[in-house]
């Protein structure tokens, strides 16, 4: 047994040792037939025309020194894709975003991020408190003290990054965050560039039966406020955070619980302010099996349209390592080709399931929210892979802190490098693989947010056009 654990330890990669794998076969028995059973991962190389990807490959050279501005309009009239897209019902330029982290905590990271053509971005999670100041989850409020980006192995052999912090939410205080937060607005005006808040709010755990409601009309209310001071009657959307390191807590440990939490905070946000937020759950990977994050995401679309129905949906945010240990903090999240196997392999099972249960039905529309994907979005493939899921945006983190080396441009900031990558590789940029879609599906004139609701509507088009284009590579 000791020797199957070292050969299984060895295939994590380098961040995991023996120790930490033990942890997380307790933690995390993923399903092993997810990647191998997942009928929709992209092989190959994409197709685009020839001269199409002579273009590509001119274009990735020559925005070595910089991207072309506007950005969007040039792909636009070069391609033919339209990159815009949206996120909780509001445009967004395109759909390149910034999830919450570390690397938006600061007025300077949002500016920079604005200048380089980023689509939007979500802010470092602030903990709710009530009018007094008491916050239920201040155990979050942890300051940031180093952060460690190394490389990790996938079980199955793939080689990724993961980044690796002991911070957790906001640590000023609450006023410093709202005044960060009409900072950055102001910047994400001046650019296009979509900013939202995200919070975590108060969630009971062990025997609580009762909500801190005051936590949530208070916070939403203050966050309101500023908002509206910037962007006026626009609804304000939000990012209820459900953070990974809930995965650790003795609050995630039922089932039963994590179920309630899901039921309960669209409504309890929605009744600060009614009609004036947008509520997205930004769901986390329980310490559950596969099954169970179906059964959450069940939850969430089954709830009742109206106030207690959250409005789009963050999936999903990082793994949890019980075991693993960084500076003195026993139990990490961390990211990498697990994460994005996991994530897509569950998306991909309820596409099919809410897909055949609607056919039951004779229903012509199957119900789904809207979906800002996240983890593990380090290529324009990966995200295409997301988009296939009926993903209309994608949260990055880690592509922002890999060293220079791993880029192809030569100048800017880390986020136009990022943009650089992500776009225009020709083997694993996002243009290129768009266009592969087009003449695939047969796509007309559709922008982003349009191409993740076909892929919705049409899951089981998506299998069959995607596994008999595998089977050709």
């Amino acid at each position: 047994m000791l020797e199957l654990l070292d050969q299984q330890a060895a295939q994590l990669g380098v961040v995991i040792n023996q120790k930490d794998f033990l942890g997380l076969i307790h933690c995390h028995r993923l399903d092993h037939a997810a990647r191998a059973g997942s009928e929709v991962r992209l092989v190959g190389a994409p197709r685009p025309s020839e001269s199409t990807a002579r273009r590509i490959g001119e274009d990735f050279e020559r925005f070595r020194d910089g991207l072309p501005q506007p950005l969007e309009p040039y792909v636009l009239a070069t391609y033919g894709i339209d990159l815009t897209s949206e996120y909780a019902g509001l445009r967004l330029k395109n759909p390149l975003g910034k999830g919450s982290g570390q690397l938006s905590l600061a007025g300077h990271q949002v500016e920079r991020d604005g200048a380089a053509g980023l689509g939007f971005v979500i802010l470092k999670t602030v903990i709710a408190q009530d009018s007094s100041g008491n916050q239920s989850m201040r155990e979050w409020a942890i300051p940031e003290t180093r952060m460690q980006i190394e490389p990790i192995r996938g079980r199955m052999g793939e080689e990724g990054w993961t980044v690796t912090w002991k911070g957790r939410g906001w640590f000023d205080t609450f006023g410093a965050y709202q005044t960060f937060f009409g900072r950055a607005l102001s910047a994400g005006l001046a650019s296009d560039m979509l900013v939202v808040p995200s919070v975590k709010y108060h969630l009971p755990g062990g025997q609580e039966t009762f909500w801190k409601q005051e936590e949530y009309s208070f916070t939403t209310l203050c966050l309101l406020d500023t908002w509206r001071a910037a962007c006026g009657d626009h609804p304000m959307p939000l990012e209820k955070d459900f953070s990974p390191t809930l995965a650790g807590s003795e609050r995630a440990s039922q089932q039963a619980k994590i179920r309630e939490w899901l039921k309960a905070v669209p409504g309890l946000i929605h009744r600060a302010a009614p009609g004036k937020v947008r509520v997205g759950l930004k769901i986390f990977n329980t310490l559950f099996e596969d099954n169970f994050q179906l059964q959450v995401l069940d939850t969430i679309h089954d709830a009742h349209s109206g106030e207690d129905r959250a409005d789009f949906l963050i999936y999903a945010n990082r793994l949890f390592a019980p075991a693993k240990e960084f500076e003195g903090k026993l139990g990490v999240a961390y990211g990498g080709p697990d994460l994005s196997d996991r994530n897509l392999a569950v998306l991909e099972k309820f596409l099919s399931v809410r897909s055949d249960a609607a056919r039951t039905r004779q229903a012509d529309v199957v119900d789904h929210l809207p979906i800002s994907a996240t983890g593990d979005i380090h290529s324009g493939r990966v995200a295409a892979e997301y988009l296939l899921r009926g993903a209309s945006s994608f949260q990055m983190h880690t592509i922002f802190q890999l060293p220079n080396g791993q880029f192809s441009m030569q100048t800017g900031s880390k986020t136009e490098k990022a943009l650089h990558r992500l776009l225009f590789h020709p083997q694993e940029g996002l243009i290129a693989w768009l266009l592969d879609f087009k003449e695939t599906f047969g796509w007309g004139e559709m922008n982003v947010d349009q191409m993740a609701e076909w892929c919705q509507s049409n899951w089981k088009s998506v299998v069959q056009e995607l596994s008999s284009a595998n089977q050709n590579v």
